[in-house]
């Protein structure tokens, strides 16, 4: 994709990866729109991408509201005047023990990680499909690839989109709209500290969120479809090397995780 002159909304923006992102495609040349909820952290980053891009914009969304979010993603469409690409980065961490888990919290974060993207990009993709020509980038997580401990609810959020890009990516093939699936690892954000959730079991070492958002520039620019953020892990660790390992024996890897978790209390 060619970034200047283009026209991105990018969710989940008002920290983390997407504050990190936004100013960084402004930079590049493109009129970025942010929704996130915090309006005061929002328009700190809108102003660093006015400097780049003076028609960057924010919208304030609650994301979990299905309805607010696919009204966002076509108010947005219209006031760009269509858009070239729609970043779903937006997610939430739900650290809770399947025993402890209820219906409520699965559909939360479901709508969140998962259904609002997809409504979302269902808004706006006959325009795009119309065009000929668009870009849908889903931020999904290693914990899309592999059970993490725990995190039953966000895994099976970030697995959900993993499917559906995969899916998507098959389904838009030669329409001209482009899918690309973006797999962090662990990233120095917010997400590790969140009111309601357990406390981490993983404590470093992270990768800085202004790489992640390089990682996503490159992707984005790329001519592949799925991307891991970062490649290698500060310990020297392929990330796809993990997950290969972990399909060709899931059994020995599952064991493996429980006998960390069990380690660590």
């Amino acid at each position: 994709m060619r970034l200047d002159g283009s026209k991105i909304l990018l969710t989940g923006a008002s920290s983390g990866i997407g504050a990190a992102l936004a100013p960084l495609l402004a930079s590049r040349g493109a009129t970025v729109g942010i929704v996130a909820r915090r309006e005061e952290r929002m328009r700190e980053v809108v102003e660093r991408c006015r400097r780049h891009t003076p028609a960057s914009r924010y919208w304030v969304t609650d994301l979990s509201d299905l309805d607010n979010a696919q009204n966002v993603a076509l108010e947005a469409d219209g006031a760009f005047g269509g858009l070239d690409a729609l970043v779903n980065n937006a997610g939430i961490p739900k650290r809770v023990p399947v025993p402890r888990l209820t219906p409520a919290l699965v559909e939360e974060t479901m709508r969140v990680n998962f259904l609002s993207p997809v409504g979302m990009t269902l808004a706006v993709l006959p325009g795009m499909l119309a065009r000929g020509s668009g870009l849908v980038v889903n931020v999904s997580s290693m914990g899309g690839r592999l059970g993490i401990d725990h995190e039953a609810a966000y895994c099976a959020s970030k697995f959900a989109m993993c499917g559906w890009s995969e899916v998507m990516r098959l389904d838009l093939d030669g329409t001209g709209v482009q899918v690309k699936l973006i797999l962090p690892g662990p990233i120095g954000t917010e997400i590790w500290d969140q009111p309601g959730n357990d406390p981490a079991q993983y404590d470093g070492p992270f990768t800085s969120a202004t790489d992640a958002a390089a990682g996503i520039v490159a992707a984005m620019e790329g001519d592949g479809f799925e991307y891991y953020v970062p490649e290698v892990l500060e310990i020297g660790v392929s990330q796809k090397d993990v997950v290969v390992g972990k399909t060709g024996d899931v059994d020995s890897f599952l064991t493996g995780m429980a006998a960390m978790s069990a380690s660590k209390g």
